[in-house]
């Protein structure tokens, strides 16, 4: 069975107050066997934090993330840090490495995808021959397409080397029924986000706005409902996803929530676990 983790982005706060390992120490009681890494240094003492994980507590380095080049000081990037990329996965008997996002400049023609892609499949196949799986996180735009062709599809075509790690709340986002995502992809979905999609009730602001007769601002008030939501308290179909992301290869899945709207983010990672227990996982 695929293993059940966290996104550490959610926690990223908390490990800079109070460090790593007592992070870990926390979700190892929620019943959280892996994280993935993101938006964190891989400093020495996260690393060293990490490794005392495995050791002590038993809980699973499932991804690193890395970038493309320079420029976010929080993430080692392929062009400059790779010898480092490869000790640091090596320590941590990770597998997975993996690029949140392109960059805003490569999503804004096939072009500029393409060349986006092209750059990034040496690294992927590099890695390869390291023992190590790159993978792509999508978002909503990924599913855009430049005539018939959508920038999922441009990457997978010039970077053959490179994985997905499909977000499926991003997925349904995008207008793609996350079960055909899976089904379509199936083989290289190696890392799958869960997180729910939610659909709050109207706002009161914008029943005033279209009231007082601004009738395009309050549509658009109307329109934008959609929040990221603790597994289960949304409307995706968890016990028929999960099952399909597994059959499409997922070897982790990584609870995220992108924002909590003021709640602790272990409270919500409590309630996605709990649920994803309830259905079997």
């Amino acid at each position: 069975m695929a293993d059940i983790g966290v996104q550490m982005m959610m926690l990223k706060d908390q490990v800079a107050e109070q460090g790593m390992y007592p992070v870990l120490e926390r979700l190892k009681e929620l019943n959280i066997a892996s994280v993935e890494v993101s938006q964190i240094p891989m400093n020495e003492e996260n690393t060293a934090d990490l490794e005392r994980g495995i050791s002590e507590l038993g809980i699973q380095v499932g991804a690193l993330s890395v970038a493309l080049g320079p420029g976010n000081p929080m993430l080692d990037n392929l062009e400059e840090n790779f010898d480092k990329i490869v000790a640091d996965s090596k320590r941590l008997g990770v597998k997975f490495l993996r690029i949140g996002m392109m960059p805003f400049t490569a999503m804004v023609s096939k072009e500029a995808t393409e060349a986006w892609a092209a750059e990034v499949e040496p690294y992927a196949a590099k890695l390869n021959d390291e023992g190590l799986t790159l993978c792509y996180h999508n978002h909503h735009v990924d599913l855009h397409k430049f005539g018939d062709e959508r920038i999922f599809d441009i990457v997978r075509r010039v970077a053959p080397s490179l994985f997905f790690e499909v977000d499926l709340h991003w997925v349904q986002r995008g207008g793609m029924a996350p079960l055909d995502m899976l089904k379509e992809y199936s083989g290289v979905c190696k890392l799958i986000h869960v997180k729910d999609f939610r659909v709050t009730e109207l706002p009161a602001e914008a029943m005033e706005l279209m009231e007082a007769g601004k009738i395009e601002e309050g549509y658009d008030k109307f329109v934008n409902i959609v929040q990221f939501a603790e597994v289960g308290q949304g409307n995706m179909n968890w016990p028929e996803l999960l099952p399909a992301a597994k059959d499409a290869g997922a070897e982790f899945f990584f609870i995220e929530q992108d924002m909590t709207y003021g709640r602790d983010p272990f409270d919500c990672i409590k309630d996605s676990r709990e649920y994803l227990t309830s259905i079997g996982w």
